[in-house]
């Protein structure tokens, strides 16, 4: 007996009855989760197995489903657990780098963190997240969709109106971790860093920044990334910089590190003069009421940041790569 083949009538029928990106995600769902060949998929959803092979290079043009290389568990497991001990921390994951420059660490690091938040996260998750770093796009880049967690929100935890690049980006890193975690994206609309503490009272009233921040409390996982001293080149030109002056005055008061624009010496102590009263978003101390911190940090430049922030414990989960841990032991 012949099996039937669908014509393309019957196709049109199918994909019509579902919407495109929908068709696709199930059918790389199936192929990719499920194990179903081809010629199932086909079977299934009643159309020829050269859709399905179309449905399944689609999935992968959209970046419903993205190859990555996550570095083996496992490989640095004594440094691990000795960065554990040395300070108190929940876990480490360390991820190998071919070499200590910034552009060989970042993707390692940011495939280590996009792993362990796929394989950690549970359902109903409330997930913080800064406005912008490059380690923490790096792990969104990298992240595949979690199709097991439902309920989730992300909350933005650090304003990022003001330079269109920021705003793209904040906005981009927010949205994109919901997608992929099946759910809610809660976007702080204000600047990280206002003119005035006057302006920062302000805007704390305003009914969106009030119903953002006020998820705050709610937040169950933080995603940060770990700044030095001078604040990322993104806020250069917004009219939101930190100026000079304060700068140094930042400096002459110890400050060797931020976590979204909350700076602290190099024993973790916050600074809160200079510009403290001007950040919109999650206070520093607030951190220590979320049972998982994950710090997504790497590279030389950031090493006495990251060490200020350990020595703080203001997080009780490390990613970072294999050049920055062994300093990190010996430090």
């Amino acid at each position: 007996m012949t099996s039937h083949q669908p014509d393309e009538k019957e196709e049109s029928s199918t994909v019509h009855n579902i919407s495109d990106d929908h068709l696709v995600t199930i059918a790389a769902r199936m192929y990719h989760e499920q194990q179903r060949t081809q010629h199932e998929i086909a079977n299934n959803l009643k159309v020829s197995q050269g859709t399905v092979c179309r449905l399944l290079k689609r999935a992968e043009q959209r970046g419903i489903v993205r190859t990555t290389v996550s570095p083996p568990v496992g490989t640095f497991v004594d440094l691990e657990e000795l960065l554990e001990q040395k300070f108190g921390l929940a876990q480490v994951i360390i991820a190998r780098a071919p070499n200590q420059s910034e552009e060989s660490v970042l993707g390692p690091v940011g495939a280590a963190a996009s792993y362990f938040l796929a394989t950690t996260l549970r359902p109903k998750a409330v997930i913080g997240v800064a406005s912008w770093s490059a380690s923490l796009m790096s792990t969104v880049e990298q992240m595949h969709p979690v199709w097991r967690l439902s309920e989730c929100k992300v909350v933005q935890i650090l304003g990022g109106i003001g330079h269109p690049s920021v705003e793209k980006h904040a906005n981009y890193l927010v949205r994109q971790l919901a997608y992929l975690v099946r759910g809610e994206a809660h976007l702080l609309p204000a600047p990280g860093l206002v003119a005035s503490k006057g302006a920062a009272a302000v805007l704390v009233h305003d009914p969106h920044v009030r119903e953002t921040m006020g998820l705050f409390d709610q937040i169950t996982v933080a995603l940060i990334g770990i700044g030095s001293l001078e604040p990322s080149s993104w806020l250069d030109g917004s009219g939101n910089t930190v100026s000079p002056d304060e700068l140094q005055s930042l400096q002459d008061k110890g400050a060797v590190g931020n976590i979204c624009l909350r700076f602290y010496n190099a024993d973790g102590e916050e600074i809160k003069e200079v510009i403290g009263d001007r950040v919109l978003g999650l206070e520093l101390h607030r951190l220590k009421n979320i049972s998982t911190v994950i710090g997504i940090a790497c590279g030389k430049r950031k090493r006495q940041a990251i060490l200020g922030a350990l020595r703080g414990r203001w997080i009780n989960v490390l990613v970072t790569d294999q050049f920055t841990a062994e300093s990190l032991a010996t430090a």
